[in-house]
């Protein structure tokens, strides 16, 4: 009901910011959705904006000691999912149960995993994808073009590399709030044949 609202109040937000929105979702409702690039605090405020004004709910995960019962209802209220870090289940088999449970799941992951420059990106996002059999949707924001969005969705196949050439060659020429802090667009398994399956 308060969705389009919501959704209409969040496009004019970004046009007064001087943002757009491009792109459009998977048709699908269970995906990892990436929000590249991440150099600044100002990111996660515009990707929401631009998350609402696609109706998404999106989740995120903390690890279980933040979801103390003090909190840990408001926390799971907004989004998050507790993984436990440690112990004989490993984080990407949790988030993989988690998308198989439910109806419906965007997982949003920063691949980078800091806002700082990164010699690659964190393999987590595609290794969830792959174990949960959901596509990876590739949230984007261009501070040169001022655009936020939605690009195309990549299944993660055997071929690794193949699947981040795609990436690659869509997030090619973006550039970040703080475009020195931008690494580049490769997991450190790329580089090691005995690891890209």
């Amino acid at each position: 009901m308060f969705r389009p609202l919501f959704s209409a109040l969040a496009r004019l937000s970004l046009r007064a910011f001087g943002w757009r929105v491009e792109g459009v979702l998977p048709v699908t409702n269970k995906f990892v959705l990436i929000a590249v690039p991440h150099t600044s605090n100002w990111d996660l405020l515009l990707m929401l904006l631009v998350a609402t004004v696609f109706g998404l709910r999106l989740s995120w995960v903390g690890k279980e000691s933040l979801f103390r019962p003090t909190v840990g209802w408001l926390l799971r209220l907004l989004g998050g999912i507790p993984i436990i870090r440690h112990g004989a289940r490993n984080q990407v088999e949790q988030l993989a149960d988690q998308f198989r449970a439910r109806e419906r799941l965007v997982l949003a992951v920063p691949p980078e995993g800091t806002r700082g420059r990164a010699p690659h990106w964190r393999s987590g996002f595609y290794f969830i994808a792959k174990a949960a059999r959901v596509p990876i949707a590739l949230g984007f924001l261009d501070y040169g073009r001022r655009i936020g969005g939605v690009g195309p969705a990549v299944t993660p196949t055997d071929d690794v590399r193949a699947d981040m050439e795609l990436i690659r060659s869509f997030y090619a020429g973006m550039t970040g709030r703080h475009p020195r802090n931008q690494g580049p667009v490769r997991l450190e398994i790329e580089d090691d044949p005995a690891r890209r399956t």
